[in-house]
């Protein structure tokens, strides 16, 4: 099984793909204008307290004010409101906690307004980004997370992560860490530390050591709602938790975010480095593997699953349902629950698949078709869990009932991806009217004329519809050829599955797009030449 790590970068952000198998497996768009990213770490100030939630809301800047339950305090909340006061008043000199007194743990159950009083300061980490008309949601227990460890500041606890279930490595990696360990800081040790050497783990935990220094020297100086930590941007962290020995290839087509991930890449997995590589192709990264193509077919309200059936998905404030369907496959089993178990098992890969690439959270509702055996559903039922089982998110599932519904909760920590596969009409803007579309090949030629003999270009590149690209391309005498022959100059003419079937663009041999003039303008221009020519 293959990975590749995919980026695409953008004048609004990064566009980030995960393919697996050449399938698309995660879609993530790393906005530009996104400054509350989950991880990041604020200097807060109290607005309101709400007693009767048992939480606050606090300004970290944010359009609406983040929401601080006091279930998300945390039992090291006075340790760090202590710490958080010395810094500020620099009676706290060191960020180091080896001499730092502990106050007692939080009560589990007390009361809010007896904790946090109006105006004051906290650190609060940012849990959950904003998402439909809320703001951000808060916790006051501070984490940094690395690529092996979990560094925890206000504790001296060593925990291991669920998934390493041998009893002998986990004691090893509890000795390891007790070895490394600052004081009065607790470390949760991630999955993928297994089998690592202490070398590797020592390296991940000074890393974190140094963010936690840079909080410090950030927060001595810190005025409200200012950013004192921020996590790594989207690539990087996807590189962080999930680069393994099954990654292939890492392309990125922006050389500064090369340097950057290199860099980052020397520092957690030197030995990775080979992975790397810049696209430096004329056709669009997303485009040369097919990625453009499978966001439009993967993110309509109807999605296609391979084998048979299709999905019909509908999201909601709540939640999402998702509605399995037959399709064409409803005739071609004599056994009616044969028939629905079949469709089903199919569907639910889909499924699952679906939760990940869009990154669906909060309540999943799927509509499975109705099967009669208990042993059909719990099959069902296995086949979610199975591909589910890779998701970094927290997930619960129920059997599904005798009604074939099936719920799902799915951490959700950010909205969920959406992409609008509809496309306006390029030619009349949405208005329902259009000139014939037959004419696209004419204005393209007048574009053509127009660059080669009035402005002398040369080197220039021509981006069309699939289908353009063959009506130009194709043919003992290709029109495209034609145009040398008439020109004495080659046009570049390249594929774009993203545009419309009228649309068309034009490249400089710079690689600069190319402001045309309206068609009507070519074509007077070209009958001003012929006027000359008659004359």
């Amino acid at each position: 099984m293959s990975n590749e790590l995919i980026i695409n970068s953008t004048q609004e952000g990064e566009r980030i793909a995960l393919l697996q198998d050449k399938r698309l497996l995660e879609y993530h768009f790393d906005r530009n204008d996104t400054n509350y990213s989950v991880g990041d770490i604020f200097l807060g100030t109290v607005k309101k307290v709400m007693p009767g939630l048992n939480a606050a809301f606090i300004d970290i800047g944010y359009q609406k004010d983040a929401f601080l339950h006091y279930g998300d305090l945390g039992e090291n909340f006075p340790s760090l409101n202590k710490w958080v006061k010395g810094v500020q008043s620099q009676k706290i000199t060191v960020g180091p906690l080896k001499t730092f007194q502990f106050e007692g743990p939080l009560d589990k159950v007390g009361k809010v307004a007896d904790t946090l009083k109006k105006g004051q300061q906290l650190l609060v980490q940012i849990v959950k980004e904003p998402i439909s008309t809320k703001g951000p949601r808060l916790s006051t227990d501070i984490s940094m997370a690395g690529r092996y460890l979990v560094l925890v500041p206000f504790s001296n606890v060593i925990s291991v992560s669920k998934k390493i279930v041998s009893r002998t490595e986990r004691d090893r990696l509890k000795r390891l860490i007790q070895s490394i360990k600052p004081d009065n800081f607790g470390v949760i040790i991630r999955t993928v530390a297994e089998g690592r050497e202490v070398a590797e783990l020592d390296k991940d935990m000074q890393s974190m050591i140094d963010n936690w220094e840079q909080l410090f020297q950030t927060l001595r100086k810190a005025k409200p709602n200012d950013k004192i930590l921020g996590e790594l941007g989207r690539s990087s962290s996807m590189l962080r938790d999930m680069l393994n020995e099954s990654f292939d290839s890492i392309i990125v087509d922006s050389p500064a975010l090369h340097d950057e991930m290199r860099g980052y890449l020397q520092k957690i997995a030197p030995d990775k480095l080979g992975l790397l590589k810049l696209h430096t192709g004329k056709v669009k990264v997303f485009e040369q593997h097919n990625i453009e193509k499978q966001l439009k077919t993967l993110f309509g309200k109807t999605v296609s699953v391979p084998g048979g059936g299709y999905l019909v998905i509908e999201h909601t404030e709540a939640l999402h349902v998702i509605d399995v369907n037959s399709g064409n496959k409803s005739n071609q089993e004599g056994d009616q629950e044969a028939t629905a178990l079949m469709i089903n098992m199919l569907a639910a890969k889909e499924v699952a698949r679906q939760l990940r690439l869009r990154d669906m959270g909060g309540i999943i509702v799927v509509d499975f078709i109705d099967m009669k055996s208990p042993e059909s559903r719990k099959k069902v039922e296995d086949a979610v869990r199975d591909v589910m089982k890779h998701d970094k998110a927290r997930f619960t599932i129920l059997p599904i009932t005798k009604f074939g519904l099936l719920q799902i909760t799915r951490q959700r920590v950010r909205p969920a991806e959406a992409i609008v596969t509809g496309e306006v009409c390029p030619t009349c803007g949405g208005t329902g009217k259009i000139s014939a579309s037959i004419l696209v090949t004419d204005e393209i030629d007048n574009s053509i004329d127009d660059l080669l003999l009035t402005q002398n270009q040369s080197g220039i590149t021509l981006y069309v519809h699939p289908f353009l690209h063959a009506y130009y391309t194709k043919g003992l005498v290709s029109r495209q050829m034609k145009w040398y022959l008439k020109y004495y100059k080659w046009v570049k003419v390249m594929k774009d599955t993203s545009m419309g079937l009228t649309d068309y663009r034009i490249e400089d041999e710079h690689g600069e797009d190319i402001e045309l003039h309206s068609a009507a303008a070519a074509m007077s221009r070209m009958q001003d030449r012929e006027i000359e020519i008659t004359d």
